[in-house]
């Protein structure tokens, strides 16, 4: 698989997760395990190089994930720290934090 392919869809099922437990109440526990293995499966798959352009971005999404599952689950719960091993940076402080991602996008259009 391409790697613009296996970046795409990594960074399109990271931000269907977090769509997915956005104050979210009723979470699919058996769904999600699924989902966050896959995810982790693919984020794996990408290099450093790729990781080292985009984990900013993905620390800003899936960050946002962490902190909807924080909310619902814990601070301690397992699902909160397999989702947390993909990031690497700062996360964002809630699950409604946009602030950095748009920072993060703008910083990059004058890179274009």
């Amino acid at each position: 698989m391409h790697l613009f392919t296996r970046i795409y869809e990594f960074a399109a099922s990271a931000g269907a997760f977090e769509g997915y437990v956005y104050h979210r109440e009723d979470l699919d526990m058996e769904a999600m395990v699924n989902w966050v293995g896959n995810l982790k499966a693919a984020h794996a798959l990408l290099p450093q190089e790729a990781l080292g352009e985009i984990q900013p971005a993905i620390d800003q999404t899936l960050g946002r994930a962490i902190q909807s599952l924080i909310l619902r689950l814990g601070e301690g719960h397992s699902m909160v720290e397999s989702v947390r091993s993909m990031t690497r940076g700062r996360l964002p402080a809630s699950p409604d934090d946009f602030q950095k991602e748009k920072a993060f996008k703008k910083g990059h259009q004058k890179d274009e």
